[in-house]
This record gives structure tokens, sequence and C-alpha cells, in this order.
């Protein structure tokens, strides 16, 4: 049967996937509803935790192990990276041996992976185990999704949707919260042993309480080639976008990364309308309301993921904060996130999504617009009003992916459609780092040299001046032990001032990405598939 057959059968599957004798009767605590919620719940919040606790961190790690900027961005981009690429497999690795088993391995997994970081010595080590990290969360999060819609009746899944989709959004938000409090009182390296306790629960509460399912049509093979091809096209497009700002972005090397990106894409794409089972149905995108939707949360998070990478250094290294009052900073946006969070389900229910997120990246780019204007020495009431505005522009985006992505795609291949949803998330994330990282990285290698000399200060070599930009870049001033006292107050002025022109300048590039995503929003629409949307289970409960 080929991938256009599966996907004419749409009628039928519908039928199918309701049918009782599909759904394995729960026997006490095994396999109840709300206690399948909460233990894929554990497992879920682990990783979504770990999307943006790191970014407080990163400053910490970056000064205890000596990394440079392009390193620091790899401990978040090796982690979006595994986990985006391999989401979709992942979901078809449960449907053939069973979500119960594949949520185990995966919370085992990412916990071991978390405690080897933890115990690391080296950038080169973290990296790695980033990446093992992100391979084993992505086969927790479509397995958690596959348990909800097996043991949720139709008329309740949609609320266990909505609150599995809020668990991803707090957890993202309330990273930097808790990795301030963590590496301001423990270590940098404590962000990752939590992780470990976790899991442990996690763990004895899917051996306790999941019932295993197995999916009647089960994937017999594996679309190899299509992996492969996916996972080489983004390493290449994000490898370019990292080394841009070292090679030139006139350099061949830049370009040839980019261009075989691209052939990377253009050949997957081919193969997945030949391959019997393909990785990604392409049919899944005849709807525009779907494609719209994927679009959208991949827009989104390249704002988000990529701004927020800049803020944690510009908050400590150039207002000179602890992470904890660093994280106390970002509260307004955390805050609004989890909040807005219900407001924004209750507004989806009632209007549809196309109003709210259009509304909600508004919000966004108007926030991000804003934080293009943060300075050295703003005080603390300005930033919480941008960081309050971009949390709750946020929140609808978050709580309405599922119902616009995975409403509007066939029930049968809901699995896949959730898949997507989050790796459009990482994907985006990886993304925004990487863009807004050569953005900031162009902007100080271009001004940094003019700021210098403007300043009076003795003219640099172009060794010493690479050395200063990779810490301008990061917000740091290059100040040299023994420096008098006035000649360092120059530097760091130069430093920071260069910093922020460079934070500003990523900022408008965010703002005009989330100006694009309203434009995406109004071509959304409720899943013909929700019965009343993502939203409806976090407004009422």
């Amino acid at each position: 049967m080929t991938s256009q057959t599966t996907l004419d059968t749409a009628g039928s599957g519908d039928k199918a996937a309701a049918a009782p004798s599909q759904r394995p009767p729960a026997s006490g605590l095994r396999g109840h509803p709300w206690f399948t919620l909460i233990t894929v719940a554990v497992g879920v919040m682990m990783v979504a935790l770990d999307g943006t606790i790191v970014a407080i961190a990163n400053p910490a790690i970056q000064k205890d192990l000596g990394a440079t900027f392009a390193q620091v961005q790899w401990i978040t981009n090796g982690y979006f990276l595994a986990l985006a690429v391999s989401l979709i497999t992942a979901g078809k690795l449960g449907d053939r041996f069973g979500h119960r088993q594949t949520f185990l391995i995966g919370v085992v997994g990412f916990a071991a992976a978390s405690g080897a970081i933890g115990l690391s010595d080296s950038i080169g080590l973290v990296v790695t185990f980033r990446v093992f990290q992100g391979l084993f969360g992505a086969l927790l999060m479509p397995a958690a999704l596959g348990l909800l819609r097996a043991t949720f009746p139709a008329e309740k899944l949609n609320m266990a949707i909505g609150i599995w989709g809020m668990v991803i959004g707090a957890s993202t938000a309330g990273g930097p919260i808790l990795g301030g409090v963590l590496v301001q009182h423990v270590s940098w390296q404590s962000v990752f042993f939590i992780n470990v306790p976790v899991g442990l629960i996690a763990l004895v509460l899917g051996v306790v309480m999941l019932l295993d399912h197995r999916a009647e049509n089960a994937p017999r093979s594996f679309d190899l080639p299509g992996i492969g091809l996916l996972s080489g096209a983004m390493f290449c497009l994000v490898w370019a976008l990292i080394k841009a700002p070292a090679w030139g972005w006139g350099d061949g090397k830049t370009w040839t990364f980019i261009a075989v990106s691209v052939l990377g894409f253009v050949l997957f794409s081919f193969w997945e309308t030949k391959v019997r089972e393909p990785l990604i149905p392409l049919g899944l995108f005849r709807s525009v309301p779907l494609s719209a939707g994927v679009v959208l949360m991949v827009l989104m998070a390249i704002a988000f993921m990529g701004g927020l990478f800049f803020v944690t250094f510009y908050l400590q290294n150039v207002h000179g904060m602890d992470p904890v009052d660093a994280g106390l900073h970002l509260l307004p946006l955390t805050g609004m996130m989890i909040v807005g969070s219900p407001l924004a389900g209750a507004a989806i229910t009632r209007l549809g999504p196309r109003i709210p997120l259009a509304g909600g990246m508004a919000a966004t780019a108007i926030a991000m617009y804003g934080m293009s204007t943060l300075k050295a020495d703003t005080g603390s009431g300005i930033m919480a009003v941008w960081f309050a505005l971009l949390g709750l522009g946020l929140a609808p985006v978050m709580v309405g992916a599922t119902e616009v992505i995975v409403g509007n795609a066939p029930m049968e291949l809901s699995g896949v459609s959730g898949g997507l949803q989050q790796a459009a998330m990482q994907i985006g994330g990886s993304l925004g780092t990487a863009v807004l990282g050569a953005v900031m990285a162009s902007k100080v290698d271009s001004d940094l040299p003019g700021n210098w000399a403007d300043a009076g200060l003795p003219r640099l070599t172009p060794a010493q001046l690479a050395q200063a930009s990779e810490a301008v870049q990061v917000g740091v001033a290059p100040v040299a032990k023994g420096t008098p006292e006035a000649i360092a107050a120059k530097i760091t002025g130069v430093a920071h001032d260069t910093f922020i022109s460079g934070m500003s300048l990523a900022s408008l590039v965010a703002a005009g990405v989330a100006a694009v995503a309203i434009l995406v929003a109004l071509l959304t629409k409720r899943g013909e598939n929700a019965d009343s949307g993502a939203g409806v289970g976090v407004g009422h409960i």
C-alpha cells in the first residue's frame, strides 16, 4: 500500500480509531486516563523544561568550561536538532513497538544523559550528551500523545491534549527561573542532575500506571533514507548559519552548506512521494490550515527561543545580575505565559484559533520591537512590560497549536501530526538561536572596531580583535588583568554598547519574523477532527 492510499482511507480510519476493541480495558490504576495524563506530564515536563532551563546556565557553562560563543550555541542547537529530527521517527517506533515501552525507554535514556552531562568536564562532552538528551526526549513526546489518545474517550481527549500542551508551555516558561535558582545556589551541573530524580519518578509511575497500546496497522519498515536526508539537510543549514560570522556571508563554504541543505530538502520531499511508508506523509500538507499551523510554530519558536538566548546574557553580563535575579526578572514573561494559557484556551474555544493566534503574534512582534529599545541602563520596570507582553503573546500559540495542527489532520495520522507540531517548535528554536546568533555576531564584528577606535582605546591586532569580538557577543567586556581602572571602564562601555547594538538588531529581526507570523495565523481554522478545540480543557480545569 502506498502513502497515497493510506491518506485516502481517512474515513475508515476514523471509525477504526474509535472502536472499543482497539482500546485495551483499564485495570485499576493501570490505564486510568487521568493517572496516565499525570504520568506522561512528568516525563514531558522534564523534556520541555530542558529546552529553556539551560539558557540561564549558559554563561556559567561558558565560564567554567572556557567555551566559545559558537560552542555555547551548540549546547542548545545540538539538543533542539536531535529532538526535532527524531520526533516523527520516534512516533513511528511507538506505533510499532508500543507507546508505553517507547515512553519508558525515553525516560530512562533522558535521565541517564542528563546525569552524564552533569559529570562532564569538557564542552565537547556536554554537547555530545545534549544530543543524546534530544534523541531520548524525542521518544517521550509522541509516545505521550499516543498514550493519551489510546486511554481517553473521544469526548475527553481534547481536554487531555489541552492540559498536556499547558504542561509544555508552563515548563518551557518556568525553565529560566528554576535554572537561575539552581545555578546560583548549587551549580550549573545541578540543572542537569535534577532530571535524574524526576526521571525516576516518571519511570516508577510509568511502570505502575501506563497500559500498553499497539497500533492495529503498525508500520513494518522505517524510512531510513528519509531520516538521513532530513537530518543532513537540517544540519547543513544550521551549521552554515552558525559558521557564517566566522567564514563570512560571502564565503564559498557558507553558501556550499546552504546549497547542500536546499538540495537535501528537495531530495527528501521527492523521496517521500516514492517510499512505501514515508517519514512524513506529504499529503498532510494539502490542508492549508495544518500547513499554516506548522509554519506558525516554526516562526513563533524562532522569535521566542532566539530572543531568549540573548536576554539571559543581557541580564547577567550587561546588568551584572546573578542567575536567580535574572530568573526573577523573567518572571513577567513566564507568569503571563502560564496565566495567559487558560485565557487563550477560552478565547480559542469561543472565537476559533484565527483571531487569538493573529493577536498573539501581533503582541509578540510589538514585544520584540520593545526589546530592541533596551539599553545598558534600562530599568526593571520597562523590561517587565516587554517581557510580560511577550508572554501574553506567546500563550495563544502554545495552547492553540494542537487544535490547529492535530485537529486538521486525518485521525489515523494524528500521531504523525502531533510529532510534526513538536518538531516544528524544536526546529524553530534551533533556527532562531542560529539565525539571531548570526545576526548578533555579524553586527558585533562590524561595529566593534569602530567603537573601539572612537573610544580612543589602544589598537588591537586581528587576533586580539577576534578574541574581543567573541567576548562581546555574550556581553562580556574583554578587560585584561592589570588594566587601569579608567581604561577598563572605557572597554566595558564599548563592549556593552556594542552588545546592545547587536541584540537590538537581532530583536528587530525577531519582530519581523513575528509580524510575518500574523499573516500565517490568518490562514488557520478550527480542526475538523477536534470536537471543541485544545483550549476547552484548559479553560475548564
